[in-house]
């Protein structure tokens, strides 16, 4: 969502958004009670709601980083079994993005590690990770787009149980702000690269 919100202030220099965070429940909520024009989410796969559209625009995975001084940034082969004991951070227990991981390492044959530090800001995550003391999960289309991509490195690491579409959600029967709408215009030219690569 970064790189949609940079090239429409570039575009629209006094066009003004507000960016609130929360989960895809909570954005649900959000959308009737007509507090927010749109949300972007992960979708779980399952149907959504009789009242709320949504638009896959990619499909989206989990990977693991860590920072260009970690030890492990150095490897060309690593299995998740030798990672349970680092320290990691995701997101908080409870939400779709921790089910995934934890049913990531439950797919290896693992016990799933507790998080050493719960972050809902993907961003915040990656800043940890450049530290070199974390291991961080975080989606892959943040990592493509972040800015600290010299200080982190993707790790040789496959979670292939965690592959979600993600997109745009809006509640049904209702008109869309003109910035809403230049906002979702501008999310389709931004993940067409992302949904060719996963073609």
């Amino acid at each position: 969502m970064f790189a949609v919100l940079d090239r429409l202030s570039r575009q629209y220099p006094r066009l003004v958004i507000q960016v609130v965070l929360g989960g895809t429940l909570a954005q649900f909520d959000e959308l009737r009670e007509r507090r927010i024009d749109l949300g972007f989410a992960r979708m779980s796969g399952r149907v959504p709601p009789e009242d709320i559209d949504q638009e896959v625009l990619f499909e989206d995975s989990l990977v693991v980083v860590a920072g260009v001084e970690n030890p492990w940034a150095r490897r060309r082969k690593i299995k998740l079994a030798e990672l349970v004991n680092e320290p990691w951070t995701w997101s908080s227990p409870g939400t779709m993005f921790d089910s995934l991981v934890i049913d990531a390492f439950r797919a290896n044959g693992l016990r799933p590690p507790r998080a050493t530090i719960y972050a809902e800001d993907h961003n915040m995550k990656i800043k940890l990770a450049t530290t070199g003391r974390f291991l961080a999960v975080v989606p892959a289309s943040v990592l493509r787009f972040s800015t600290t991509r010299a200080s982190i490195k993707l790790l040789p690491v496959e979670l292939p149980t965690t592959h979600r579409p993600s997109g745009i959600i809006t509640l049904k029967n209702r008109t869309l702000s003109p910035p809403a709408q230049l906002f979702i215009k501008c999310a389709r030219e931004v993940a067409k690269p992302l949904a060719k690569g996963r073609r």
